[in-house]
């Protein structure tokens, strides 16, 4: 090697070192981002312990538990199905089936009561066998005869996995067949003997997010090392992927080159290998189906003589557009209460999802004679979160209508365009929920901004400020919280006398683009404004008071959760703070941190860090401040949010000794448990902890 690169090499490790060790003078609990360090693992078994001392041996711990596994372990649960070839296909835990089975059926089978199904996968089998403890990442069955599968499995439910080749026709995994090694990234089908493979090649070849930045084409029956590049991104790009459209008539082959969070771009990949860019604006999502190209936009974009607004979506004949033409039809357009949710097609429609208020509203759009038709989806209900989905594109106008709110069991409804859907299987009750209701408020943030929540409180609830009161959120990523049944919350808060809150704060996506950037980077305080507003909107109207007020989010909610408690230490008595970002200093550096710098900001930019310090928990937390009660949980094998965010929280604020307590599951991923008995007694810990902290003492 040249001696000058020798050079450099040292000199980089030297300044590396010395950062390390400035880090380390400033961050005294840096060691704990070790994940799978013994000092680190034996500080949070300690921690568990003390949770466990606090908690577990509370009255009605075990109890909750046992019922909450109940609820997720039920057989009465709705198994939802997606169709491939002539079977449904549907994977499924229950109290016999711990990580669970992949399984198929019919649709004459299906609307039984009591189908009779017919076990793929056997994934407890398969762990026994193998000394491992998968858990299920999905399947993709290579059309038409839908008999080879790429069967993705993830250690622990880590967001990294492997994709392995299996043959449902002889139940057994293919010899020498398609094997993506554990990384992130995935396996997808062009044909019998052709993949796209994107995942960890070796050094360079992954994004600074942990992500894979190369795309090749691999053939069947030769190495791994020998597959074809297709693609490669930017080391600062986000994620690079490719895809095989295997519509009848329409197949085509797409390259995806995520830039940021919000920005991206689409390739045609041609057969001789040419890239042709869908030349749109790179922070809208372009999608395709059949002849038609969509495009849904974040900004306004002026094309062909016409703006279009942000938030809406627009579509135009594919061909057409490579051809040179700009002239886009209107699909949805957003107002001052509306947002775009989603779109399906059926054989010759399309189901179109938007959000009024918060509230689904779905529209059937027909395209004849040149012009575009829209009608209701007749048979929608009004209220609560409703969604369509077609069962076959290709084939049928049939539809799955699935249709839930906080209090009804959700209902899964079979119809086809133009007739009513009729009701083929029902969640059960897993808890009384007579005696309550759903009503939806509006709160006024600092900026004046009408902030939506909806409340599940028993029905002429006195307005005497006593009642316990959870408040959950999550500002963020676009993401729209709408009213889905939650029996674990019926379980364990609204049946023991608690209200139950969901906030709709900026940040997300309830109306649309503009209400996810109103909160972005430097506007990030918005979303928390938003928060405390609907906090004080509940003590306003007598619902409860800070002493019986408790919050909880996890992921960007537990970010959410670490800034309402430091921020607004006064507004609250008790917080769960789950699977959360809190440092935001090194953020970036940790595990796929770097793909949300689109969001938060980057803190290695010291004008974007004046911003980020003001919303990062662990630099904000101060010994000396009455803080509510927190219980952070966590997961070791969470490789998206990095424990150490809750690890290093929870050491300095028990340092500070405010009251804290931690509680971290050694497998289960960014969704904090790998199993339904991992999920209840995370559950369970957190209902309790909220129990013993807002009802009032006997």
């Amino acid at each position: 090697m040249n001696r000058h690169v020798l050079m450099g090499c040292a000199v980089m490790m030297g300044c590396a070192g010395a950062a390390m060790a400035k880090d380390a003078v400033e961050d005294p609990y840096l060691w704990l981002e070790n994940v799978e360090d013994a000092k680190a693992l034996d500080w949070v078994r300690a921690r568990n312990a003390e949770s466990a001392k606090a908690l577990e041996d509370a009255v009605g711990f075990a109890d909750l538990e046992r019922d909450l596994k109940a609820i997720l372990d039920s057989d009465a649960k709705i198994p939802y199905v997606g169709k491939q070839g002539g079977f449904f296909y549907n994977f499924w835990k229950d109290r016999e089936h711990e990580r669970g089975v992949w399984r198929r059926t019919t649709l004459a089978e299906y609307r039984k009561d009591k189908p009779a199904w017919e076990v793929l996968i056997d994934l407890d089998a398969l762990n026994e066998a193998e000394g491992e403890n998968w858990v299920w990442h999905g399947a993709d069955c290579l059309k038409p005869a839908y008999s080879r599968c790429l069967i993705s499995l993830s250690r622990g439910g880590a967001d990294a996995d492997v994709t392995r080749e299996f043959d449902i026709d002889t139940r057994s995994w293919i010899k020498d067949g398609f094997y993506r090694p554990e990384a992130k990234g995935g396996l997808g089908w062009i044909d019998l003997d052709n993949v796209y493979v994107y995942t960890d090649f070796g050094p360079g070849s992954q994004t600074t997010s942990g992500y894979p930045r190369v795309v090749k084409q691999w053939k069947r029956g030769t190495p791994l090392s020998e597959a074809v590049t297709v693609y490669e991104g930017k080391p600062e790009d986000i994620y690079i992927y490719a895809g095989h459209d295997d519509t009848t008539g329409f197949e085509r082959d797409f390259v995806g080159r995520g830039i940021t969070f919000y920005t991206n771009e689409l390739f045609l990949r041609g057969q001789d290998g040419k890239l042709t860019r869908i030349d749109a604006p790179d922070s809208a999502n372009k999608s395709t189906f059949r002849e038609w190209l969509m495009i849904e936009l974040r900004e306004p974009w002026t094309v062909g003589g016409k703006t279009y607004p942000g938030g809406a979506l627009i579509a135009t004949k594919l061909d057409a557009f490579l051809a040179g033409e700009r002239s886009f039809d209107v699909l949805f357009e957003p107002t001052e209460t509306t947002s775009y949710v989603g779109i399906s097609p059926t054989r010759n429609h399309f189901i179109l999802n938007m959000l009024d208020d918060v509230k689904n509203r779905l529209f059937v759009l027909t395209y004849q004679d040149g012009k575009w038709t829209r009608e209701p989806l007749k048979g929608a209900p009004q209220f609560g979160t409703v969604s369509a989905s077609a069962i076959d594109d290709e084939d049928s106008d049939d539809y799955f209508l699935t249709v839930s709110d906080y209090l009804t069991p959700t209902t899964l409804m079979l119809g086809s365009i133009g007739s009513n859907p009729e009701p083929i299987r029902s969640m059960p009750a897993f808890y009384d929920a007579a005696g309550f209701e759903i009503t939806q408020h509006f709160a006024t943030s600092k900026d004046g901004t009408r902030v939506p929540y909806f409340q599940v409180a028993q029905k002429g609830l006195e307005l005497d400020g006593t009642h316990p009161t959870l408040l959950y959120g999550y500002g963020g990523f676009e993401v729209s919280l709408t009213p889905n049944y939650a029996p674990n919350a019926g379980r364990g808060w609204l049946s023991v006398g608690g209200v139950f809150v969901v906030a709709n704060i900026r940040g997300g996506g309830e109306y649309g683009p503009r209400w996810h950037q109103a909160a972005l980077k430097a506007n990030r305080l918005r979303a928390y404004e938003d928060f405390a507003a609907v906090a004080e909107d509940l003590v306003k109207r007598g619902v409860t008071r800070p002493e019986r007020l408790g919050i909880q989010g996890g992921s960007n909610g537990g970010l959410l959760v670490g800034n309402m408690f430091t921020l607004y230490p006064n507004h609250f008595a008790a917080a769960v703070c789950q699977v959360p970002l809190l440092d935001m200093k090194r953020y970036n550096k940790l595990l796929a941190g770097a793909s949300w710098m689109a969001e938060y900001g980057d803190p290695d930019k010291p004008e974007e860090w004046d911003f980020i310090r003001t919303f990062s928990p662990y630099h904000n937390v101060k010994a000396g401040v009455k803080y509510p009660a927190v219980l952070f949980t966590t997961s070791t094998r969470d490789d998206r949010v990095h424990p150490g965010h809750a690890r290093k929280m929870m050491a300095r604020m028990q340092e500070q000794e405010h009251d804290v307590l931690y509680y971290e599951n050694i497998e289960g991923g960014h969704g904090g448990a790998a199993n339904n008995q991992q999920l209840a007694h995370m559950q369970a810990l957190a209902y309790t902890f909220l129990r013993k902290q807002l009802f009032p003492k006997d």
